[in-house]
């Protein structure tokens, strides 16, 4: 307990230089939906929950981007410990790949099934219509997504993390510009609605691709590489990358499709409700961003020790963050709770869908210190030490047997009030904290995972 709190200024400023770039860079990520929520949300409910349907499934992609992601940094930040490029190039590779294959299946799926992908979430067929018009468009977004954030992970957790931030910047700027013009047909151009978001957003994704891409290569950063050196791995060297990568793609995988099942549930609960539910999630969003940002430096800070082979350095590292991350959440909590009314007062909707969203984020707010401790832990810690298989297990068994039952049971077999039933999807973070404790404590977590790959 003494070393937790010592003064430790290399500690503090290695995790305020990679948190706050991240955290900025989620920020913006998560303006950028929020931005177009509130844009939309002018149009009125049915736009709102048409492009929310249509940015779930983006949220479905995105996640198995981030376990090939979150997966591949396990291996850069340990080898990074090292200052070991060569072997850095082969998982940058190896990630690209991965990524392009699954953005490339999501965009030709969207594009040939988008009404009968919808149906499975609502009946309404306006908002299907809507939905539809938009996925169309912004699905082409997906591919260069996928190439951007395996360059981001990888200069995260090679220490660079304010060009990423940059980019998102860059990005966020001409979405929210061009939002305003060809949503409400500005400076001459006809007014597209939902399809004039969508095209925004794909002009933006290349924007970031594009300017993230010349970036590396012309400071020649650690992942500015050839293709010879991206597809320089061997099918040893890609079985042992798999090995940890499978679990955390699954684990994502898994997660994400259960938080869609919530959708499923809100969507046949009422057009309203969904529109309060992804009101509230926009907010929660940005609520977020700081803790991701922490979460990131910490499987960074934390893979970086063990990659030197510092294991105590790394356990004292994760305790403090595992710590502060929950303490910090009381105070964002709070804030989110008593700014509620400001933030609502944005969007243009019933009475009943505000009150609904206000109600919503006063739960988020009680929940908030847990759902912290536990993405740090999982995305943080367990995962910096390639322990995948049991953040699998925690995220799978919390999401399938406890928040989806609940969910159905709750809101379409009893019809409960939409804020009951987010009570108990929520109460997953209980079963995840109580045994994602006792496994950090235990420190069977920590792995190097970068020893059984020297050579290959």
């Amino acid at each position: 307990m003494r070393k937790l709190f010592q003064k430790d200024d290399v500690f503090y400023k290695n995790l305020f230089k990679i948190t706050m770039p991240i955290a900025l860079q989620n920020l913006m990520m998560s303006s950028i939906n929020f931005v177009d929520t509130i844009m939309i949300g002018q149009l009125g409910e049915t736009n709102i929950a048409a492009v929310a349907l249509a940015n779930q499934l983006f949220f479905l992609v995105a996640l198995f981007l981030f376990g090939v992601g979150s997966g591949a940094s396990v291996f850069v930040a340990q080898f990074w410990g090292k200052k070991d490029v060569k072997n850095i190039r082969k998982v940058l590779g190896l990630s690209i790949v991965c990524s392009v294959v699954i953005s490339s299946l999501a965009t030709l799926i969207i594009m040939i099934f988008p009404e009968l992908i919808l149906s499975l979430f609502t009946k309404d067929t306006e908002v299907i219509r809507i939905s539809s018009s938009y996925l169309r468009i912004v699905c082409f977004s997906y591919i260069p997504t996928a190439i951007s954030f395996c360059f981001a992970t990888t200069l995260r957790s090679t220490g660079q993390p304010k060009l990423p931030m940059i980019a998102s910047a860059v990005a966020l700027t001409v979405n929210a510009v061009l939002n305003y013009i060809l949503i409400f047909g500005k400076l001459g151009m006809p007014a597209m609605g939902a399809r004039g978001a969508a095209v925004a957003t794909v002009i933006a994704r290349f924007a970031e691709t594009a300017m993230l891409l010349g970036a590396v290569y012309y400071f020649k950063l650690a992942p500015a590489a050839s293709f010879r050196e991206l597809s320089a791995f061997n099918r040893d060297f890609a079985a042992k990358f798999f090995r940890v990568v499978i679990p955390v793609v699954m684990n994502e995988a898994l997660w994400s499709l259960g938080v869609t099942m919530y959708t499923v549930v809100y969507g046949r609960m009422g057009t309203n409700i969904l529109a309060s539910i992804n009101i509230s999630s926009a907010i929660e969003g940005i609520a977020f961003v700081l803790f991701r940002g922490m979460a990131n430096a910490c499987a960074v800070m934390v893979g970086n020790k063990i990659g030197e082979g510092d294991e105590q350095t790394a356990y004292i590292y994760s305790m403090r963050l595992a710590v502060l991350g929950p303490l910090l959440g009381v105070v964002v909590g709070l804030i989110v709770v008593l700014s509620s009314d400001l933030l609502l007062s944005f969007y243009n909707v019933t009475e009943q869908v505000y009150k609904n969203a206000r109600t919503i984020l006063t739960i988020f707010g009680f929940f908030m210190p847990l759902k912290i401790f536990n993405m740090i832990n999982i995305v943080g810690i367990l995962r910096s030490g390639g322990d995948t298989r049991f953040s699998l297990f925690l995220d799978t068994f919390g999401v399938w047997i406890i928040a989806v039952p609940l969910a159905f049971v709750g809101g379409l077999v009893y019809h409960l009030p939409v804020y009951i039933v987010y009570v108990l999807v929520n109460l997953e973070e209980i079963f995840k904290f109580s045994l994602g404790l006792k496994r950090f404590i235990s420190k069977k977590w920590i792995n190097n995972v970068t020893l059984q790959m020297e050579g290959l």
